[in-house]
């Protein structure tokens, strides 16, 4: 086993070195603000797709949902079809978006504002916020995965993990800027898509490539009738307790929501569509990246079934009770099957580098996606009231990297005990509650103005970070069997009042409401020509960035 810890951590290192060389190479023809936010919009859109579905395939993806669906069967599987569904959405808002902005999610939201500070400021605390959160959920992946792979454990070695992935982001952006980021999210896609198709294909031949087989011996190996049907997580019956049967299918349908809507609201995917030349191109994008994440979800059924049925969810909660571990344990079962213990160190191994080169390019995407709205939106349209020089607005970047960076290590290394599939649910329903309502509105409604997307975007981002500090991911919820904590906080700590997990249920409707209370509340008169200029920008490209006007 030492000898595959070597060679993991030499695949580590190959990886970072050659991410490192793209870095430098992207920092030598980074020359000004469109380079560094935006690749110089010279990415095509197959390349773009591809980095993409990079961005979006993200350890949360690789790691907890194989997880999840090992413990808890059927319902784990809900998690593959939300993230997949809320690219539908996503294509029908994107061409609109990349027509309409320039760089960042604020450059929509402001182009009808008449007092465009407050709307960018409130763009970019939503930005922060909501990346902030996905990068805790990608870093706790990469405390988890290197415990595994480097065989250490305890607390101080999860902490250095993170503390070493967040100083290696920090760098990728700081220095690479959108170019380097987008051609590690490339390279990394490559990879994850080789690496999953290689673990699927060797799970399903252990069953002669009879899925059925599969599943069977999944549900005979987790012990309960019901592995393979709905109820064991989301929505789950509970008898002779009706309210808490009924908290449990709303708080099913609220994560749904936020699964289905939450996407469109992503920082770091909105900012994406702007390294595209064209409206075209940016079509072309969401078209290759919904085939390759539909493709890799579909693989998680055999990474997650296949991980119960060869490594048992008793293994697999001991290595992590999150369960993020599970396609790595089931990649050196496998690999040991084929060839021997060399084989499940090798394949172990390459895994691991996958889910590694998984985690640094996501969290790189957000860290950048952070900076480019700190940089561009509050000091560049804010402090600077639109007239900044662009090395300041370049160098406040490469400054605010390093802050979100060191932001993202300590609350990472506070939450690292948690399921990081759960903690993305978590950014998707701030994202649908608070940036969705007015990007649509902003886009829809002529009526909108500024005081309804300010009112939209913090209420919405309020609402949604308030009932999860009262809910059961924060205090109250407590094993039954073992009256360990479930929540962040210790046992014996509970002051939740909100019974649902995931807010996106109540947080999303009320972000909507937010910003037509916050609209109509308001003495500020609407300009029709400036909703009638977007609506023909967003709609055929004209006087958009890449395109010249006809």
């Amino acid at each position: 086993m030492i000898g595959g810890r070597v060679l993991t951590f030499g695949l580590f290192v190959t990886f970072i070195l050659i991410t490192l060389a793209i870095t430098v190479w992207a920092r030598r023809n980074t020359r000004g603000a469109d380079d560094f936010y935006a690749g110089g919009r010279a990415f095509s859109g197959v390349q773009n797709g591809l980095a993409l579905a990079g961005d979006y395939m993200s350890a949360a993806s690789f790691l907890g949902i194989a997880g999840i669906i090992a413990l808890s069967g059927y319902d784990g599987f809900l998690y593959s079809i939300g993230f997949l569904v809320a690219w539908l959405l996503t294509l029908l808002l994107v061409e609109l978006m990349r027509n309409a902005g320039r760089f960042t999610m604020a450059d929509v939201l402001s182009y009808r504002a008449r007092r465009q500070p407050k709307v960018r400021t409130a763009a970019a605390v939503s930005t922060v916020t909501v990346s902030v959160f996905y990068l805790v959920a990608q870093m706790v992946g990469a405390g988890a995965l290197v415990s595994l792979l480097l065989g250490v454990s305890g607390t101080a070695a999860k902490v250095v993990t993170i503390a070493g992935v967040g100083v290696v982001m920090i760098f990728y952006v700081m220095f690479g800027g959108m170019k380097g980021t987008t051609w590690v999210q490339i390279i990394k896609a490559v990879l994850l898509m080789g690496g999953t198709v290689v673990l699927t294909v060797l799970v399903l031949a252990r069953f002669g490539f009879n899925l059925s087989d599969m599943l069977g011996a999944a549900a005979d190996a987790s012990g309960r009738s019901g592995f393979l049907q709905p109820g064991q997580k989301f929505g789950r019956e509970v008898a002779g307790d009706l309210v808490r049967t009924v908290v449990n299918k709303l708080d099913f349908i609220s994560l749904a929501l936020a699964l289905v809507l939450g996407t469109a609201g992503l920082p770091h995917i909105v900012s994406r569509f702007f390294t595209v030349p064209d409206a075209r191109a940016a079509r072309t994008s969401v078209n290759w990246a919904i085939g390759l994440v539909g493709i890799f979800y579909l693989m998680t059924l055999a990474l997650g079934f296949g991980a119960t049925a060869l490594v048992g969810q008793r293994a697999i909660v001991a290595q992590d009770p999150g369960g993020n571990t599970a396609a790595l344990q089931l990649a050196h079962v496998v690999g040991k099957a084929v060839a021997g213990p060399l084989g499940g160190d090798v394949l172990l191994a390459f895994i691991g580098a996958v889910a590694f080169a998984t985690i640094l390019a996501v969290v790189s995407g957000l860290v950048l996606a952070s900076s480019t709205s700190l940089a561009h939106d509050y000091f560049g349209h804010v402090l600077m009231l639109g007239r900044p020089r662009e090395s300041q607005e370049v160098a406040v970047a490469r400054f605010a990297a390093f802050l979100v960076g060191s932001l993202a290590i300590v609350l990472a290394v506070v939450a690292r005990n948690l399921n990081v599939a759960f903690l993305v649910a978590l950014a998707f329903a701030m994202a649908a509650s608070a940036n969705l309502p007015a990007i649509v509105l902003s886009l829809f409604w002529k009526r909108f103005n500024t005081s309804g997307v300010v009112a939209g975007v913090y209420g919405g981002l309020l609402g949604s970070l308030l009932l999860v500090i009262f809910s059961p991911v924060v205090s109250g919820k407590v094993d039954p069997v073992t009256g360990t904590s479930l929540s962040l906080l210790p046992a014996g700590i509970d002051f939740h009042v909100f019974p649902l997990e995931n807010p996106g249920l109540v947080s999303i409707p009320f972000g909507f409401l937010c910003a037509v209370a916050g609209t109509l509340l308001s003495r500020e008169r609407p300009d029709p020509r400036r909703f009638e200029e977007l609506s023909v920008r967003s709609l055929t490209g004209a006087g958009s960035v890449g395109r010249r006007s006809k």
